[in-house]
């Protein structure tokens, strides 16, 4: 059963984007998920932004419901649970390199790993494309 998408304030898509996406937790959990593959949530915590548990949880909760991650118990472990982008969410790569691409231009001590920088200037599309291959086994399962 597909979850219904939380209420939009306005038709305008930028608006719509920003009811999804506009805080800066979400953006930092699908970074995690999309770039540093991280699955669980005790990986997701472990992020240098130190997000608080109860926020990541409640962030984890709207992307479910918002159809940008799938949540499954994990196969090795009945007790875990495995998050995952799904194909919405990767819809999101170019807008979310772009970003990056714009971070690294506007902060000179930008932490992005070098090799990501080096893919992304030299082969934004072809990173683009890798992301979506690595991920697509897990963003078909539930859209």
């Amino acid at each position: 059963m597909k979850k219904k998408s939380p209420a939009c304030r306005s038709s305008c898509p930028i608006s719509f984007a920003l009811e999804l996406l506009g805080d800066k937790w979400t953006l930092v959990v699908l970074r995690d998920l999309i770039f540093a593959h991280k699955r669980y949530f005790l990986e997701l915590i472990d992020s240098p932004e130190k997000i608080a548990s109860n926020i990541l949880a409640a962030r984890l909760k709207q992307l479910e419901a918002t159809g940008l991650v799938t949540r499954k118990p994990d196969p090795e472990h009945g007790r875990r649970v495995v998050y995952a982008p799904t194909a919405k969410a990767l819809d999101l790569l170019p807008v979310l390199v772009e970003l990056i691409r714009w971070g690294m231009a506007h902060n000179p001590k930008t932490a992005a790993p070098p090799e990501i920088v080096r893919r992304i200037k030299q082969d934004r599309d072809g990173y683009i494309a890798e992301l979506r291959a690595r991920h697509a086994p897990h963003s078909r399962e539930r859209q």
